[in-house]
């Protein structure tokens, strides 16, 4: 009885020690996945970086330098700015600019975006609003011109137009953010890891991206077979790097900054609210014309559809701004 009692509690002391040994077998097991998925990625993005040759031009700003594309044609300079982490503005914007034939377009990708550098300064307002000038400055972009931007770009776009008033003909804000500060100081973002960069560093999105493209893609058929490649492709070079990691963490104290600002009273300003067919709709419609409301020629219109509006509302966003311009020259 007793070497059965002995048997038995070294069969119990065994269990979890085997159970510990499976465990680390298998922690083993993952970590060196996530190790190989890591070293392809990192092999295929440098094969990709060598052999896709590259869209639009670099332009030195304070800090490195910026890329920028533009249609090559004559008329009113339009500028196209982003929404906060888009992958490829240069592409994410082609179904509107292949509607505004005839103005002189210009996309420039800010540091983070699209084929700009990675890193960057603080992502302030004012260093964004400056970069920007000095990219257009650079390009000798024929001013006036009309300033638009997508989603956080509306903060760039108030910004900018107070900064640079002489310079800029009009604005134009598509589903644009309206800052909206709190009553007290907001602490500058302090540093920490950058999980979306990491997760990116594994192959996670490539393989996202690959296997499920329609999880990345646009939802518009306005897009060329190579744009949606090239798009899927810099989703994964792009996403959570470090310029981008830094403006999504001052969201809340660029909106402090603009605090009491509003756009010129002369400065003519048409915003597109994407109407989701939701409340909000009605709400951001409000808040467009709170925020309007000493402009003395300004246009509200809500266009059925999505966020990215430019995707699957190009044509009649062209027609509008057209109509628009026409009326403010």
């Amino acid at each position: 009885m007793f070497r059965l009692r002995e048997a038995t509690d070294a069969g119990l002391r065994k269990k979890p020690r085997r159970r510990l040994r499976r465990a680390g077998f298998v922690l083993l097991a993952v970590v060196g996945l996530v190790l190989a998925s890591t070293l392809l990625n990192l092999f295929l993005e440098s094969r990709e970086r060598a052999t896709v040759q590259p869209y639009g031009e670099r332009v030195a700003v304070a800090g490195g330098n910026l890329n920028v594309v533009r249609n090559g044609q004559q008329g009113q300079a339009i500028v196209l700015l982003s929404g906060l982490g888009t992958p490829a503005p240069g592409l994410d914007f082609q179904p509107l600019v292949r509607e505004l034939n005839g103005f002189d377009v210009t996309v420039v990708e800010g540091f983070g975006y699209g084929y700009s550098d990675p890193e960057a300064g603080p992502r302030s307002n004012e260093n964004i609003s400056n970069e920007l000038h000095q990219a257009l400055e650079s390009l000798q972009v024929p001013r006036p011109y009309v300033l638009a931007g997508h989603s956080i770009s509306g903060f760039y776009l108030l910004d900018y137009a107070n900064r640079y008033r002489s310079e800029v003909a009009a604005v134009i804000g598509i589903d644009a953010s309206i800052p909206k500060p709190g009553d007290g100081p907001v602490p500058e973002p302090e540093p920490g890891i950058n999980w979306a960069r990491a997760v990116s560093a594994t192959g996670l999105l490539r393989a996202v991206a690959s296997v499920a493209p329609a999880v990345v893609d646009p939802g518009s058929s306005a897009f060329t077979e190579d744009e949606l490649k090239r798009m899927r492709m810099m989703w994964s070079w792009n996403f959570g790097n470090p310029a981008v990691e830094d403006e999504t963490a001052r969201i809340a104290n660029n909106a402090e900054a603009l605090r009491g600002v509003t756009y010129p009273d002369d400065l003519p300003v048409l915003a597109f609210v994407a109407d989701e067919k939701t409340d909000q709709t009605a709400e951001k419609v409000s808040a467009a014309e709170n925020l309007l409301q000493n402009v003395r020629r300004h246009q509200v219109l809500p266009l059925e559809g999505g966020h990215y509006l430019h995707w699957t509302q190009a044509p009649r966003m062209a027609e509008a701004i057209r109509a628009f311009l026409g009326q403010s020259g």
